[in-house]
């Protein structure tokens, strides 16, 4: 008896696990499933350009006025949808500043919640980064300054909390922050803002019946959030309208997990003319742009008269379709004019992009991406994991060892690409970046040189930019300090002056 009672126990713990397994493979089957909005969106709505932000010059500093707040926006739903923005409802306005000028920036939290707002790509004090010790409690302002010191780029801004980047970027807090310079000035490129030079803040989220913002997560989802609604700059289903030939691009992947492929539905190329840190050497003609969270590209697109053509997010080459790697996304339709202004063709050389020398390096250190983990350790906000001499050229190796939507994004500094899994790296990837793809099992080097903005106390950050995944620990913190120095105690995160 005995023994028939343990054959029927092992027959229904095999009839339940494979029931189980059956089951699993149907879940993950539906949530592979690529989804497929190409000439299904309707682009009825006007793209919105974010406002360029105002300023005053005190002196010689151009300070900024900045407030995080609630509101609600038309994400297309039957109801308003709530969002929080940067001086509105939803984003933010377009921050603009010069080389060489110094800026301040008064940041006041009118959100019900503690948040932080840094400055993705810049070169500054750590101090004065945004990052998760750098809090803005409710009511509270925050007043940070620095002077802009790097060529003209596309750079972005967005909340940086330990736990909760991924929430508060999601809903709705993030901008555009160009870099000018005089080198930049003198080629004939595209420049008038909102005309030729349009900014796309490209973005996905899902919304429930009431018209919220959905933030739940497929069991399977470990990237976080993937919506099927794009939003670019906040509008769904946008159009722009072209009175040029020619159209410059600021793109922006600004979504929580999602890596964009941009291309033409037509397959035109285009001019890829600047990457996170600035102008390439040379224009590069493309016909697909792989951008992961947080990567920027300004391209250059021309145009006929009277012709539509759509901006599209194709399959991505990273095979991962939890994060929507295999989608195919109608993002924009862009709507030529039947007579366009003349624009000049994109000049050959665009900016000296010195090659920083592996010969240099001081110091090599090596990284692994797995598990919420970076080196088998989750983030510790009261651990420095690396230690940094000011000015010392060093070579990073960066992998994606689990399989999973990983890249790797380095405050205060930008890089260049050495090698990909001992490859060069295609020409796209040659310029100054500060956030990079990584493909599973293949390593990146990167070599960076480092400022001499110096601190003991105040860390800077380095991390997956797929935003959950930098939540749940996949972060560490490095200081730069001057030779012969070693970093003191952290301070606890402070909340900053209260307004008055």
């Amino acid at each position: 008896m005995r023994a028939s009672m343990k054959f029927l126990v092992v027959v229904l713990g095999l009839g339940v696990l494979a029931i189980g397994a059956f089951a699993a493979w149907i879940a993950i089957a539906f949530v592979r499933a690529p989804l497929d909005t190409v000439g299904d969106v309707d682009f009825d709505r006007a793209l919105t350009i974010p406002p360029l932000a105002e300023s005053r010059v005190d002196g010689d500093v151009r300070t900024f006025d900045l407030r995080l707040q609630s509101g609600t926006s038309d994400l297309g739903a039957d109801h308003l949808t709530p969002t929080w923005g940067v001086n509105g409802e939803l984003l933010g306005p377009t921050l603009r500043a010069e080389r060489g000028e110094a800026v301040a920036m008064r940041v006041h939290n009118d959100l019900p919640e503690t948040s932080t707002l840094h400055w993705h790509g810049m070169h500054l004090p750590a101090e004065m980064d945004g990052g998760p010790h750098q809090l803005i409690e409710p009511g509270n302002v925050w007043s940070p300054t620095w002077t802009i010191d790097q060529p003209a780029s596309t750079l972005w801004y967005h909340p940086h909390l330990h736990g909760g980047t991924a929430d508060h970027v999601y809903r709705g807090l993030a901008g555009m922050f160009i870099i000018d310079d005089p080198l930049e000035a003198e080629l004939d490129l595209p420049r008038d803002y909102g005309v030729d030079d349009l900014p796309l803040i490209v973005q996905d989220k899902n919304l429930d019946d009431d018209g919220e913002l959905d933030m739940s997560e497929s069991f399977f989802a470990s990237a976080g959030v993937i919506g099927e609604t794009i939003v670019v700059n906040g509008t769904p289903g946008p159009y722009a309208d072209v009175t040029t030939e020619a159209v410059r691009l600021r793109l922006l992947n600004g979504a929580n997990a999602r890596p964009f492929t941009f291309a033409f539905a037509d397959g035109r190329d285009f001019d890829l003319i600047g990457t996170d840190g600035g102008l390439l050497e040379t224009p590069v003609a493309m016909d697909a742009l792989q951008l992961s969270p947080g990567e920027r590209g300004e391209i250059v697109v021309r145009f006929e008269p009277g012709e539509r053509v759509v901006l599209r997010s194709d399959p991505s080459d990273t095979g991962n379709v939890f994060a929507g790697g295999q989608d195919r996304l109608d993002i924009i339709e862009f709507r030529a004019a039947e007579q366009l202004d003349p624009s000049p063709r994109v000049p050959d050389q665009l900016a000296e992009v010195p090659r920083l020398d592996p010969e240099d390096a001081s110091e090599e250190r090596s990284f692994r991406l797995s598990d919420s983990t970076i080196n088998g350790l989750e983030m510790d906000m009261e651990r420095v994991d690396e230690v940094v001499e000011a000015g010392a050229t060093e070579i990073w190796t960066v992998t994606n060892a689990d399989g999973g939507s990983h890249n790797f994004h380095v405050h205060d500094v930008q890089f260049q690409v050495l090698d990909i899994d001992g490859r060069e790296p295609p020409p796209h990837l040659r310029g100054w970046k500060d956030t990079v793809w990584l493909r599973q099992s293949e390593p990146v080097r990167l070599i960076m040189r480092f400022g001499h903005h110096t601190s003991t106390e105040w860390p800077y950050m380095f991390h997956c930019h797929t935003l959950r995944h930098e939540d749940e620990g996949m972060m560490g913190q490095f200081m730069v300090v001057e030779p012969g120095q070693s970093p003191g105690p952290i301070p606890h995160a402070e909340g900053h002056e209260h307004e008055h």
